[in-house]
Protein backbone atom coordinates (compact mmCIF):
# COMPACT_ATOMS: atom_id res chain seq x y z
CA UNK A 1 0.00 0.00 0.00
CA UNK A 2 1.32 3.20 -0.81
CA UNK A 3 1.54 5.65 1.99
CA UNK A 4 -0.91 8.82 3.17
CA UNK A 5 0.59 11.21 1.35
CA UNK A 6 -1.19 14.46 2.05
CA UNK A 7 -1.59 17.08 -0.58
CA UNK A 8 -4.30 19.17 1.03
CA UNK A 9 -3.87 20.97 4.52
CA UNK A 10 -6.23 23.05 6.38
CA UNK A 11 -5.31 25.21 9.63
CA UNK A 12 -8.33 27.29 10.62
CA UNK A 13 -8.46 29.84 13.11
CA UNK A 14 -11.71 30.88 15.45
CA UNK A 15 -12.02 34.22 13.71
CA UNK A 16 -12.55 32.31 10.53
CA UNK A 17 -14.91 30.24 11.28
CA UNK A 18 -17.95 31.35 8.95
CA UNK A 19 -16.41 31.80 5.95
CA UNK A 20 -14.31 29.13 4.08
CA UNK A 21 -10.67 29.19 3.76
CA UNK A 22 -8.67 27.00 1.18
CA UNK A 23 -6.31 24.88 2.55
CA UNK A 24 -2.26 24.80 3.27
CA UNK A 25 -1.86 28.68 4.03
CA UNK A 26 1.41 29.58 4.58
CA UNK A 27 2.32 32.34 7.55
CA UNK A 28 -0.34 31.87 9.74
CA UNK A 29 0.39 32.25 13.41
CA UNK A 30 0.76 28.64 14.92
CA UNK A 31 -0.54 30.89 18.12
CA UNK A 32 -3.97 31.58 16.29
CA UNK A 33 -3.90 27.72 14.98
CA UNK A 34 -7.41 26.07 15.85
CA UNK A 35 -7.33 22.71 13.88
CA UNK A 36 -5.27 21.14 11.26
CA UNK A 37 -6.51 18.42 8.97
CA UNK A 38 -5.45 16.76 6.15
CA UNK A 39 -7.36 14.94 3.71
CA UNK A 40 -5.69 13.32 0.31
CA UNK A 41 -6.42 13.90 -2.91
CA UNK A 42 -7.90 10.22 -3.32
CA UNK A 43 -10.42 11.48 -0.05
CA UNK A 44 -11.38 14.40 -2.06
CA UNK A 45 -12.47 12.66 -5.64
CA UNK A 46 -14.34 9.60 -3.72
CA UNK A 47 -16.48 12.26 -1.43
CA UNK A 48 -17.09 14.06 -4.82
CA UNK A 49 -17.88 11.23 -6.35
CA UNK A 50 -20.25 10.11 -3.69
CA UNK A 51 -21.94 13.29 -3.63
CA UNK A 52 -22.71 13.02 -7.45
CA UNK A 53 -23.64 9.64 -7.42
CA UNK A 54 -26.55 10.85 -4.74
CA UNK A 55 -27.32 13.48 -6.40
CA UNK A 56 -26.43 16.13 -3.46
CA UNK A 57 -25.66 18.82 -5.01
CA UNK A 58 -24.42 22.42 -2.90
CA UNK A 59 -23.66 19.46 -0.39
CA UNK A 60 -19.96 19.17 1.86
CA UNK A 61 -18.77 16.55 4.47
CA UNK A 62 -19.17 16.90 7.76
CA UNK A 63 -15.99 15.41 10.08
CA UNK A 64 -17.46 15.10 13.72
CA UNK A 65 -15.85 13.09 17.03
CA UNK A 66 -18.26 12.31 19.24
CA UNK A 67 -18.46 10.46 22.28
CA UNK A 68 -19.07 6.74 22.40
CA UNK A 69 -17.28 3.54 20.93
CA UNK A 70 -15.34 0.94 22.87
CA UNK A 71 -12.41 3.46 23.49
CA UNK A 72 -14.84 7.10 24.27
CA UNK A 73 -14.49 8.70 21.04
CA UNK A 74 -15.33 7.76 17.26
CA UNK A 75 -15.32 9.51 14.50
CA UNK A 76 -18.66 10.59 11.78
CA UNK A 77 -18.52 11.80 8.42
CA UNK A 78 -21.57 12.80 6.88
CA UNK A 79 -23.40 15.05 4.35
CA UNK A 80 -24.01 18.05 5.14
CA UNK A 81 -25.19 21.26 3.42
CA UNK A 82 -25.99 24.05 5.80
CA UNK A 83 -23.57 25.81 8.21
CA UNK A 84 -24.46 25.24 12.50
CA UNK A 85 -23.57 27.23 15.07
CA UNK A 86 -19.54 27.93 15.22
CA UNK A 87 -18.66 25.52 12.67
CA UNK A 88 -15.72 26.37 10.67
CA UNK A 89 -16.09 25.49 6.72
CA UNK A 90 -12.83 24.19 5.67
CA UNK A 91 -12.08 24.40 1.45
CA UNK A 92 -10.66 21.20 -0.06
CA UNK A 93 -10.54 21.67 -3.67
CA UNK A 94 -13.70 23.02 -3.28
CA UNK A 95 -15.38 20.95 -1.65
CA UNK A 96 -16.78 22.49 1.73
CA UNK A 97 -15.58 20.25 5.27
CA UNK A 98 -17.72 21.11 7.86
CA UNK A 99 -15.93 20.77 11.66
CA UNK A 100 -18.04 22.16 14.57
CA UNK A 101 -15.29 23.10 17.80
CA UNK A 102 -15.91 19.78 19.92
CA UNK A 103 -14.56 17.83 16.93
CA UNK A 104 -11.91 20.15 16.49
CA UNK A 105 -10.65 19.71 19.36
CA UNK A 106 -9.83 16.52 18.42
CA UNK A 107 -8.80 16.57 15.14
CA UNK A 108 -5.44 17.98 14.90
CA UNK A 109 -3.00 16.50 12.71
CA UNK A 110 -6.02 14.22 11.95
CA UNK A 111 -5.60 13.06 8.04
CA UNK A 112 -8.19 11.15 5.83
CA UNK A 113 -7.44 9.32 3.39
CA UNK A 114 -9.69 6.73 1.03
CA UNK A 115 -8.38 3.08 0.45
CA UNK A 116 -9.27 0.49 -2.16
CA UNK A 117 -8.02 -3.04 -2.06
CA UNK A 118 -8.39 -6.55 -1.51
CA UNK A 119 -9.71 -6.54 1.99
CA UNK A 120 -12.33 -3.88 1.36
CA UNK A 121 -12.03 0.22 0.77
CA UNK A 122 -13.14 3.15 2.56
CA UNK A 123 -11.82 5.98 4.05
CA UNK A 124 -9.20 5.46 6.97
CA UNK A 125 -8.54 8.05 9.70
CA UNK A 126 -5.70 8.21 11.27
CA UNK A 127 -4.90 10.55 14.59
CA UNK A 128 -1.09 10.59 15.91
CA UNK A 129 -2.63 12.41 19.08
CA UNK A 130 -4.66 8.89 19.88
CA UNK A 131 -3.59 6.97 22.87
CA UNK A 132 -5.65 4.22 22.37
CA UNK A 133 -8.00 2.36 19.60
CA UNK A 134 -10.52 -0.53 19.93
CA UNK A 135 -10.17 -3.92 17.91
CA UNK A 136 -12.54 -2.79 15.32
CA UNK A 137 -10.94 0.56 14.21
CA UNK A 138 -13.47 2.94 14.92
CA UNK A 139 -12.97 4.28 18.05
CA UNK A 140 -10.26 5.91 20.01
CA UNK A 141 -9.11 7.81 23.05
CA UNK A 142 -6.97 10.85 23.92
Amino acid sequence: MTPFRPCHTFMGRDEEAKAPVPGGIPGRDSSEEHIMLQISERAIAKVKQLLAAEDKNGYGLRVAVQGGGCSGFQYGLTWENEQRDNDQILDFDGLPVYVDPMSGMYLGDVSIDYVDGLNGSGFKIENPKATGTCGCGSSFSV
